[in-house]
């Protein structure tokens, strides 16, 4: 999709606090302002759904609760049917609401959210396997 030019005013304090902000995480001001713009209507679109840092990245989570992928995939391997929502519920045990507001969050953004899941999978049998590499090196 081709990018489209936006020009917004803003207070002095914000500007300030978007600078210090590039200038801790290297990022442009620019690229900081669209990213928390997007996050900032998810959040207004999804009540309950917040923003995280962490090493691998931002991402979708609870406002008082796991990341959204990680439910998510409690909900997707439940393959659907009725009482998926119970069923998740009482996997995870978080209240019904709180799923719900994952299954709405992720049916927006299911191919970034499985593309989260991907990643979290990949990167668990890549640690399995140096595991198995290194007890396989100690048991000689």
């Amino acid at each position: 999709m081709p990018a489209r030019h936006l020009s917004i005013r803003m207070d002095e304090d914000a500007l300030d606090r978007l600078d210090a902000e590039s200038r801790r995480t290297g990022r442009t001001r620019s690229d900081i302002a669209k990213t928390l713009l997007d996050e900032g209507l998810r959040m207004e679109r999804h009540p309950g759904i917040v923003f995280c840092t962490g090493p691998a990245g931002r991402r979708p989570a609870l406002a008082v609760g796991p990341d959204v992928w990680e439910v998510a995939r409690v909900v997707r391997d439940l393959r659907g049917g009725p009482g998926v929502i119970e069923q998740a519920a009482e996997l995870t045990g978080l209240p019904a609401r709180d799923i719900e507001v994952v299954i709405r969050y992720y049916a927006e953004h299911a191919a970034e959210i499985d593309a989260w899941i991907d990643r979290v999978d990949a990167e668990a049998a890549e640690a399995e396997q140096r595991w198995q590499r290194e007890q396989a090196l100690l048991q000689r």
